[in-house]
């Protein structure tokens, strides 16, 4: 009876040494992208950072494709977390598509993520590389952008937004927003671009208000 209770504690054991070990691989690969790039991150490369040897990674991911997306599937883990949830435990309506774009500002500079947000990356890095890892960063991309033109449809319904705003092109401006600053704040170096950010995205939120808004996002904000 000890042996046949002890070999699954054993195999249990085992399990969860393996997640705790491709969970650590996986937020390395992650820190690693985020400043060489997603096409940089290989068995190879991890398993001389990491000290492993490339079979030992190759057990856990099999090819540096499934690696890659493994890598990018934790980092939308971590972006619903972070942005995400956070933001869903604010008001309906404006006070939350707020606080979706500063979680984000926040994520986008991240002491974790080295090179920012690596979907803002692997947009740039993988835009004319059609295969799975493009494909998947493609539909986190979109994903994204849906829960800010639902966030906008929400506002809407609160009486925040006005009624005829078109909350598909709210969304693709916000996501512009979110690029204009990547690129001047990795690429200009430019100290006001996280100033220059909230000024866009106030003036887009002004834009989109409905006449009674001020009242409405008030009392959506005592909620």
């Amino acid at each position: 009876m000890a042996t046949s209770t002890a070999t699954p504690a054993r195999r249990a054991a085992r399990t969860a040494k393996g997640e705790r070990t491709r969970e650590a691989i996986l937020g390395h690969a992650l820190a690693l992208a985020t400043r060489i790039g997603v096409e940089g991150v290989t068995i190879g490369r991890l398993a001389e950072d990491l000290k492993m040897s490339k079979s030992g990674l190759f057990a856990h991911f099999r090819s540096k494709e499934a690696l890659q997306i493994e890598m990018l599937r934790l980092a939308g883990a971590r972006m619903v977390e972070t942005v995400v949830k956070p933001a869903l435990a604010t008001p309906r309506g404006e006070p939350r598509l707020r606080a979706l774009f500063e979680h984000w500002l926040a994520w986008e500079q991240s002491p974790s993520l080295p090179g920012g947000c690596p979907f803002m990356a692997a947009s740039f890095e993988l835009d004319d590389r059609p295969g799975p890892v493009r494909d998947f960063v493609v539909q986190n991309l979109r994903d994204w952008i849906d829960t800010l033109a639902g966030a906008a449809r929400i506002a809407v319904q609160e009486g925040h937004f006005r009624a005829d705003l078109d909350c598909d092109q709210f969304a693709q401006d916000c996501q512009g927003i979110g690029l204009g600053f990547v690129h001047a704040s990795r690429l200009m170096r430019d100290p006001q671009a996280r100033v220059r950010a909230q000024r866009a995205f106030d003036a887009l939120l002004l834009s989109a208000r409905s006449a009674t808004a001020p009242a409405a996002a008030a009392r959506g904000r005592r909620r």
